[in-house]
């Protein structure tokens, strides 16, 4: 029975009984009956988990279906996490008898041996961190999927891929994000006429929005060519091609941009992607883009803990190579360019509902994204917004948008603000 084999020899890496309901692939079980329930559907999944003992392997074993977790994943997740805090098993180190009787398990099960090849759907980047060439790899990775299969989970009407601005848990997804939007052009103190940098533009939603709602003349960069096609014929639908200069540009190639004097230079949520020691250059660019007294905005994930990229999962299937650090030593970061911080809004708890508005349409359409891109792509997105929305839940993750100025000149702010 090899679930009752499991039990015993995982007894002492768990510090007690199984936490959840086990269902081994010769159809044997072990654990509580009420506890979530976790199958192995082949020996394969074990062998993950035994190269790659964390949740790297269990993430691999996931996405290619070698082991699913039927009913509510957030459920299952949640209690495991509760159950290894409330063991202290964060960090503890085992036995070399565990160890000992690990290794005899698997012998016995015939586990040994070589790894099995990594998912189809985990990023192989190449080339030195952050270089401009492995940096499209990395966008191409996420972003590149296809317009098509990103308006299936995100709004279609706004297409934005950020933590939308919710005034109720039960405000429609869309309202969430134009609110956002024009939180962001007020913050600004757009006005007609006026100049915008949007810095890592996405599908284009804050750049279209600026121009129609706002009247300012926008250019965004991006170096994703499926966003830029997209946001292009978008303008076009809209007739903003007169004000919105959609580019295919590194942040790091946007010379012109120096010096230029934008009104305002707004990024959201893309300060994630440049990486930590690249981080003074991207924070350089929106200083010497914006006009003295002039805005900047930054709309930036934050973190705490060991991974500052997200964890093995998200570095390995979602975004490699981000990096994210706490608030505080962002907006460092962002002074140490010439920029001053003037406020700093946190936004950690809209994310939560933003990503339950993402997952509500990822479930309602999982057949047309399953026929899109496949079942193992699915489980990725799955098992990423559900993750997702837990991080940004339990407090291990946040959102901030940051509204600096370049000093030199009148920045214009009010005195009292209610945004």
């Amino acid at each position: 029975m090899i679930a009752a084999k499991l039990e015993q020899a995982l007894r002492p890496f768990l510090a007690g009984d199984l936490p959840v309901r086990l269902v081994a692939w010769d159809g044997s079980e072990a654990g509580p009956e009420n506890a979530p329930v976790v199958e192995l559907r082949s020996p394969d999944a074990l062998r993950r988990l035994l190269w790659h003992p964390n949740e790297l392997g269990a993430a691999q074993a996931y996405v290619t279906g070698e082991l699913d977790v039927p009913g509510d994943l957030d459920r299952a997740l949640t209690h495991a996490f509760a159950v290894a805090a409330e063991r202290g098993l964060s960090g503890r180190r085992p036995s070399a008898r565990a160890v000992v009787g690990a290794v005899r398990a698997a012998l016995g099960m015939d586990l040994l041996g070589r790894p099995p090849a990594p998912p189809a759907t985990q990023a192989v980047l190449r080339g030195r961190l952050h270089s401009k060439a492995r940096d499209r790899a990395s966008i191409s990775h996420h972003y590149d999927t296809t317009a098509e299969f990103y308006s299936l989970i995100l709004d279609n009407e706004t297409m934005a891929y950020s933590s939308g601005y919710h005034s109720s848990a039960d405000q429609p997804l869309a309202e969430a994000q134009h609110a956002k939007l024009d939180l962001v052009c007020r913050k600004l103190g757009l006005e007609p006429g006026m100049r915008m940098l949007d810095v890592g533009c996405g599908w284009g939603s804050l750049s279209l929005h600026a121009a129609e709602h706002f009247g300012v003349h926008v250019t965004g960069v991006t170096i994703s060519t499926e966003q830029r096609q997209f946001a292009q014929a978008a303008a076009r639908r809209r007739g903003l091609s007169d004000r919105v200069d959609l580019q295919l540009c590194d942040y790091r190639d946007a010379v012109p941009i120096r010096g230029a004097e934008y009104d305002a230079v707004a990024s959201l949520e893309m300060g994630e992607h440049v990486g930590q020691r690249n981080y003074p250059t991207y924070a350089q660019v929106l200083h010497d883009a914006v006009r003295p007294g002039g805005r900047v905005l930054v709309q930036q994930m934050s973190r705490t803990g060991r991974h500052p990229g997200g964890g093995p999962f998200i570095e390995s299937f979602i975004a490699p190579d981000m990096y994210m650090r706490p608030v505080g030593e962002t907006v460092a970061m962002l002074e140490a360019s010439g920029l001053e911080a003037r406020d700093v809004h946190a936004l950690r708890e809209h994310y939560v509902l933003t990503v339950a508005g993402w997952l509500e349409r990822f479930e309602k359409n999982v057949e047309a994204i399953t026929e899109l891109v496949g079942e193992e792509l699915v489980r990725v997105w799955r098992l990423y917004l559900v993750g997702g929305s837990m991080a940004f839940r339990d407090g291990r993750m946040g959102v901030d948008q940051v509204l600096l100025v370049r000093p030199g000149g009148d920045h214009d702010l009010p005195r009292t603000r209610a945004w």
